[in-house]
């Protein structure tokens, strides 16, 4: 009988491994939060990708694709957030056979193991796992031979707090407090305009979202835009520039820097939020004590400062993850932010990404815990690595099938190497179309 995999999460690396697990004869069924595939994704619909589709697809799943009459959109061209879902997500999850093992609507609750709670350990490898989740019927159970957890970290963003907890009055505020990446000139512009607006964070969500606020400026000149920054070098936001293999996103960094050059986005560095209160009408945003610190009084604030892990639905079971960057302990090295900023990580796969409960994985955004350095093509890669762990094949699974482009510059325990930069995958809202000129996490 071939084995069960759950998959959590149908994004773009959920769906791939589903695809991966169907390709080598076991069975995937699929369990995503939303009330369709790619849920996520369509939350930031707006924003444009750093990597050309080439980057965007995985093999097994165009190979899903082919016999249905897809086409395969141009490999160069850069997509949005909407385009993702329009030409790739939803033919992958509604014309292939992945079609039969998507339960949607489906959140996942707990993951144990049958007969196991988490001390027991004689025999504990060969137990099933049993993963409850609810539905709109009510609460189901599923046994799976292995779990890949590819839930993401879309929906528990980082706060504005520099200490990671939420800044002092930071939930009583949350009316005037957007996380991510909103769609400041499409369906959002009429909270924006015309406003004084902070974004807070260094990687490219908040330099894609004050790019498009110092466009939206350009329409409405009463705008104002505010960069905070906890720290006290701009530059390093800026990335690789021109030597960024991956085009729009060195663009981006140097787009962004004409503009904090110009006046058209105020910087504020050296700012480290730790309070928030109403001012009247407004928000005071502070920084150090309240009665002696620095502050700023806006209209609204955006916290773009990446986001975290939830780990609750696997506490019942073994994982060994970083203590610092909640990412396995072999990937953690690789990727942690306190000792470079590269964008450009070498593949990995299951040795990397299993835990020490047999059978189960972390990947895709989630397994970068809280690094900001991912890409939609090192999760295709992780997964196809881990369905070939789950089949037996070791060989296929140590092997490396992924080249990723460079970023320009890489910065290692503080020091600038010249190889490769990100401080965070994301892209940037489409293009004004008089600039003719970046999903997050591509």
């Amino acid at each position: 009988m071939p084995k069960t995999v759950a998959i959590i999460g149908a994004g773009p690396v959920g769906l791939a491994a589903a695809a991966h697990v169907m390709e080598r004869g076991m069975m995937p069924i699929v369990l995503e939060a939303g009330h369709a595939a790619g849920a996520s994704v369509r939350e930031w619909g707006h924003v444009q990708l750093f990597s050309p589709w080439e980057y965007n697809i995985d093999k097994a799943a165009a190979r899903l694709l082919e016999p249905t009459g897809w086409n395969s959109p141009d490999p160069h061209v850069y997509p949005t957030g909407a385009e993702l879902i329009e030409r790739y997500i939803e033919p992958l999850a509604t014309r292939t056979p992945l079609w039969d093992v998507i339960r949607t609507a489906s959140r996942v609750e707990a993951i144990g193991r049958i007969g196991f709670d988490k001390a027991k350990s004689a025999g504990r490898e060969t137990a099933p796992f049993e993963i409850r989740y609810r539905n709109g019927k009510g609460p189901e159970t599923l046994l799976a031979d292995a779990v890949i957890d590819a839930s993401g970290s879309w929906s528990l963003p980082n706060p504005a707090g520099a200490n990671g907890l939420p800044a002092a009055g930071e939930r009583e505020s949350a009316d005037r407090i957007a996380y991510g990446m909103p769609d400041v000139r499409g369906t959002a512009r009429g909270r924006y305009a015309g406003k004084t607006v902070a974004v807070l964070g260094a990687g490219h969500s908040a330099m894609g979202t004050l790019t498009e606020l110092a466009h939206l400026r350009a329409d409405v000149p009463d705008t104002r835009v505010i960069w905070l920054l906890r720290g006290n070098d701009p530059s390093k936001s800026y990335g690789g520039g021109v030597n960024d293999k991956l085009a729009a996103r060195g663009e981006l960094g140097t787009t962004f820097a004409s503009l904090v050059a110009s006046g058209r986005i105020e910087l504020e560095q050296g700012f480290a939020v730790s309070h928030v209160a109403s001012s009247g009408d407004r928000l005071r945003v502070g920084a150090g004590s309240a009665c002696c610190g620095r502050h700023v009084v806006v209209d609204e604030l955006v916290v773009a400062t990446g986001f975290r892990p939830d780990l609750s639905i696997l506490s019942e079971l073994r994982i060994r993850l970083d203590p610092a960057i909640e990412a396995p302990v072999a990937l953690a090295p690789l990727i942690d932010p306190n000792e470079h900023s590269c964008g450009t990580v070498r593949p990995h796969g299951a040795r990397e990404l299993a835990q020490d409960d047999p059978g189960l994985y972390i990947s895709g955004m989630k397994s970068y815990g809280r690094a900001p350095t991912f890409l939609m093509a090192t999760g295709y890669e992780q997964v196809r690595s881990i369905a070939a762990d789950i089949a037996g094949d070791r060989a296929a699974a140590e092997r490396v099938e992924l080249e990723l482009p460079e970023t320009g510059v890489c910065t290692r325990g503080g020091v600038e190497s010249g190889v490769a930069v990100a401080t965070s995958c994301c892209g940037t809202p489409p293009p004004a179309p008089s600039t003719g000129c970046c999903g997050p996490r591509p």
